[in-house]
């Protein structure tokens, strides 16, 4: 049997299945019962498949129920439904003790994650037969890459049960605890890889076109370039993924202004744009993987600590990003 996408999926949603049982039974969670269901709700959704279309014969049906699970997280999480619990974590002096003991040694799980998935990734591009012998006939570029990160955590996790001389559940019971540090923005970024789906086929990018042809100056190439550039942080703030805003705002500014009326190059707007919108995700809590998690994994008492400290570089590097594109776009 080759291997399949959809394996990985699963194995999310049988992780996050046990986390939701587990949140079931802490009774030192006040609200141990809307957390469980929010990851366990979470979970069946990774688990659907196409074999879910098949079951119930109609994509329709599929669809909607998948909607309805998404409105009640939306609900769970909005009336504060996800809370902390008890982790059995080991005493304060106790994990200071570890951390002396082993030292810089601690990275070594974390970087086996990086070092195995560049490693599984030349192999699969450079021994013949072994990409298509484990994933079948094709281009399989995404999943190689996948595939081979998840061996490398799995080799990281080994790693890290060996090295602290750990329970071997205590990684489920870490994994719970980051999940509820971070609560519901850990599943932003596939509503908001979704919303940028639906916006590019609801057409905003021509009502941007249209907003930004009617009501501003676009005539003058450096507007048209600070437009685009600005549009691309913002919208990016807005979704919290850049590759989600730079379709949107490249149909709506980037292409017909900034390409075919005032002749600009492509390669270089797609390159600082895409950059511009990397100055938004500095500066947003809807990049929870760039922002919110990083404060969740360091404990810290304000949230938005990471954004508070990127702001004024966000700022000053799309200051620079416009002046760029105005003079590197036009020669």
């Amino acid at each position: 049997m080759n291997f399949q996408q959809s394996y990985l999926y699963w194995l999310a949603g049988l992780i996050l299945l046990i986390v939701a049982v587990m949140s079931f039974r802490d009774k030192a969670n006040p609200r141990r019962v809307t957390t469980g269901m929010f990851w366990g709700i979470y979970g069946l959704m990774f688990l659907l498949g196409d074999w879910t279309y098949q079951l119930v014969g109609d994509k329709r049906t599929v669809h909607i129920a998948v909607g309805v699970a998404v409105v009640g997280l939306a609900l769970i999480a909005g009336f504060g439904g996800v809370r902390l619990g008890s982790y059995h974590q080991r005493k304060q002096e106790e994990r200071e003790a570890s951390a002396t003991r082993l030292g810089n040694r601690l990275f070594f799980p974390a970087l086996a994650i990086p070092v195995v998935t560049v490693v599984g990734v030349l192999m699969f591009n450079n021994i013949p037969g072994m990409q298509e012998t484990l994933f079948g006939p094709g281009n399989h570029s995404t999943l190689v890459t996948l595939f081979s990160m998840t061996v490398g955590s799995l080799i990281g996790l080994a790693m890290a049960v060996k090295m602290t001389h750990e329970k071997v559940h205590q990684p489920l019971q870490e994994a719970r605890r980051l999940l509820d540090s971070i609560g519901w923005a850990f599943i932003l970024p596939q509503i908001l890889a979704t919303l940028g789906l639906l916006f590019t086929a609801a057409g905003v990018g021509d009502g941007i076109s249209w907003l930004t042809k009617t009501y501003l100056a676009v005539d003058s190439r450096f507007i048209a370039v600070a437009v685009y550039a600005i549009g691309m942080a913002v919208l990016t703030m807005v979704m919290g993924n850049a590759f989600a805003a730079f379709p949107i705002v490249t149909a709506g500014i980037g292409i017909p202004i900034l390409v075919l009326q005032h002749g600009g190059n492509p390669a270089v707007m797609a390159a600082i744009g895409m950059f511009s919108g990397y100055c938004g995700t500095l500066m947003t809590p809807m990049a929870a993987n760039f922002n919110i998690v990083p404060a969740a994994l360091l404990e810290l008492p304000d949230k938005n600590a990471v954004i508070k400290a990127q702001i004024p570089t966000g700022v000053l590097l799309l200051i620079v990003n416009v002046f760029l594109m105005y003079f590197l776009m036009f020669l």
